[in-house]
Parts: structure tokens; C-alpha cells; sequence
């Protein structure tokens, strides 16, 4: 009996647990349109990017469709599309992303404890400049970077970029390394979570896995 009852509680923790984490793909159903639950904003003005769910069969999650920003905005733009329904402080955030082209930047990023357009965190690769970086978004400025990381990434090819926040402490990894790690305190509340690029960079993503680490 003793075996049995500490069986279902192991059962009922990892319930718990998996309720927490939370797994995002793209499917036919949203096909070349913005996907129902997403909402698409910038940063900037004079434009605002061009988000859309996109066929292809090398999709890591193996559903075939990917979210990608596929339009080109002036050099300050930011292009957001952020998850309506996600609401979370401490917070894990991991994304696959693939940099398809850009002349002016490349490359993306998450988005996390987001308020507005204006007011976020975000962690981005830009395989241009090869490297990786961590900032903040304070009234629609984008601050000097907390910190950045020399890193190449081969364009065209997919990787991994993750964040995990708790109170002030922010860690940023890229293809499972961890590169950056910074404390920080601008933003404490909870926020939405998202996905970013700047100006002409046209980025696919797939399989958002959020955790909420409350």
C-alpha cells in the first residue's frame, strides 16, 4: 500500500510540474496569417514588420509550419510577435529560430516580461555581427546592452536560444552553451512572452517552450 500511494503522489507532482511548462507549434490551420492567440506589434516607427505561419518540412518540431517574419521594416523597428495569453515574472523561455535573410540585420530573439511595445526584455542573436546580446526596451528605447557574447551561427540553419529569469537574475544560452548572465530589475512584474527581429531580418521560428518557474 505503502509503494502504492508514493507512486500515485510521484504521478500527481509530475502532473503538477507538466502544467507549468508549456509547448507552442504552428499548424495548417493559421497558414499565412498571423496565428490565433499571437498578436503582432513593433517597437519603432515607419513600420512594422510582416508575421505569418509558413509550410516547411524541415520544421524541427516535425509539424511542418513555422511562425516567420517575412516582411522588412526601416532599421530601428523592432518587429513583436507576442503570445496573448502568457503571463509570467520567473519565467523559462526556450525557441528554435532559423536567420533566412537580411542585409541590414539577421538573426532574432524572445521577448519576456513584456508590458507594452514599448517596455520589455530581450535576448537576440544576429549572426551578421555575430554575437548574442541581452537589453532591455525602457519607453520604446532600446538601452545599451547588459552584455554580449561573441558567437557565430551559420545562417540558414536552425539553433536554440533560451532564457530563464528569477527576481532579478537573468541567464541566456545559445545552443545549450549559457552566455550571458546579468541582474536586473527594471521590469518585476509579469509579463507576456514573445518573439523578435529588427528591421529586414526575416526569421523563422518553432516549437516556444514557455515554463513558468513560480
Amino acid at each position: 500500500m505503502r509503494m502504492t500511494l508514493a507512486l500515485v503522489a510521484a504521478v500527481l507532482i509530475g502532473a503538477a510540474d507538466d502544467k507549468k511548462t508549456r509547448t507552442v507549434t504552428f499548424s495548417k490551420e493559421s497558414l499565412n496569417k498571423v496565428p490565433a492567440g499571437w498578436k503582432a506589434d513593433h517597437t519603432g516607427k515607419k513600420g512594422k514588420g510582416s508575421w505569418k505561419v509558413e509550410a516547411d518540412d524541415k520544421a524541427p518540431s516535425k509539424k511542418g509550419y513555422v511562425l516567420s517574419q517575412t516582411g522588412t521594416s526601416p532599421r530601428p523597428v523592432f518587429n513583436l510577435c507576442i503570445l496573448d495569453k502568457s503571463s509570467q515574472a520567473d519565467v523559462e523561455v526556450s525557441v528554435m529560430f532559423r536567420a533566412n535573410k537580411g542585409e541590414d540585420d539577421q538573426g532574432g530573439g524572445i521577448v519576456w516580461r513584456y508590458a507594452d511595445a514599448n517596455n520589455y526584455y530581450v535576448a537576440r542573436m544576429n549572426p551578421l555581427e555575430d554575437n548574442f546580446r541581452v537589453y532591455k526596451v525602457v519607453a520604446g528605447k532600446r538601452a545599451k546592452e547588459f552584455q554580449s557574447a561573441k558567437v557565430k551561427v551559420k545562417p540558414g540553419t536552425w539553433h536554440t536560444l533560451k532564457i530563464r529569469m528569477v527576481g532579478d537574475h537573468i541567464q541566456c544560452w545559445l545552443d545549450a552553451k549559457k552566455h550571458l548572465d546579468v541582474k536586473d530589475s527594471t521590469f518585476t512584474k509579469a509579463g507576456k512572452v514573445g518573439l523578435w527581429t529588427k528591421a529586414d531580418a526575416r526569421t523563422s521560428f518553432d516549437q516556444l517552450v514557455i515554463t513558468d518557474l513560480k
